[in-house]
Order: structure tokens, then C-alpha cells, then sequence
């Protein structure tokens, strides 16, 4: 396992985002639940045992866990309820998300810890793409 990808291990609280009306409006995602994206400021907390990961997604509106083995496909249903197929893998430094919808399209979300020591997401769907910044909570 990449030192890398182990940084990303911990919790973490959303500071900035970028684009992520537009990229909401790519994947379908209605205009209540993206007013309702916009403010919420999610704490992701990451763990890995035993070669299981677990990323948690805590906010006042929702706490959803996605637990994955790296390079091994599953369903997932999405925060904004989409059913897609989706496989994480490591590539370096980055855990890399691909999720596959029912409606043909595929999203990725690759995250890493930037060289500010944040933990960014970069996310594209179609042509759009959108970023997410979190903070270490220490």
C-alpha cells in the first residue's frame, strides 16, 4: 500500500469546494437536494483494516459508510440515491473512485493529500468537473 494512500487515513472536515452545482446538475441530482449539498460541510473519516477501507460521511442531514476492497467492484448507492456499480483502486498516491450509473454515466472521484497537506477530491462527470478540499482535524 502506497505511504501516500495511507495519508489519507483520519478524519477530516470539507473547508471549499468548487463547482459542484454544475457537477450535482451533471449527474441528475434535482435542485432541493443540490441546495441542500451546498450547505452541508461534510467530515469524512477514513480507515483501513485488514485491507478494508471504510470512508464515512458525516453531516447534519445524512452519515453514510462506504466500505470497499481496493480493485474489487460493488454496488453502492449513492448519497443523492443513484444505484451505481463502483470500484476503488489505488493508483500511486490517489484512491480513485469509478462509479458506473444505471443511466450510462460514469463519474470518478480521484482523492490524495495535496501538497498543502489537504486532503482534495477532484470529481468528473462528463465534461464537468468539480473539487472538494478538507482540512485534518487534529
Amino acid at each position: 500500500m502506497s505511504k501516500g494512500v495511507e495519508a489519507l487515513k483520519g478524519t477530516w472536515d470539507q473547508i471549499n469546494d468548487e463547482n459542484m452545482d454544475e457537477f450535482l446538475k451533471e449527474l441528475g441530482v434535482g435542485m432541493t437536494k443540490r441546495m441542500a449539498v451546498k450547505s452541508m460541510k461534510p467530515r469524512l473519516v477514513i480507515s483501513e483494516n485488514g485491507g478494508k477501507w471504510a470512508i464515512r460521511s458525516e453531516s447534519s442531514l445524512k452519515t453514510k459508510t462506504v466500505e470497499f476492497i481496493p480493485g474489487v467492484e460493488f454496488d453502492e448507492t449513492t448519497s443523492d440515491g443513484r444505484e451505481v456499480k463502483t470500484i476503488v483502486r489505488v493508483k500511486g498516491n490517489t484512491l480513485e473512485h469509478t462509479m458506473h450509473g444505471k443511466d450510462g454515466k460514469q463519474c470518478v472521484a480521484v482523492r490524495y493529500v495535496n501538497d498543502q497537506g489537504q486532503q482534495q477530491i477532484d470529481m468528473k462527470c462528463g465534461s464537468v468537473e468539480a473539487h472538494r478540499w478538507f482540512k485534518r482535524v487534529e
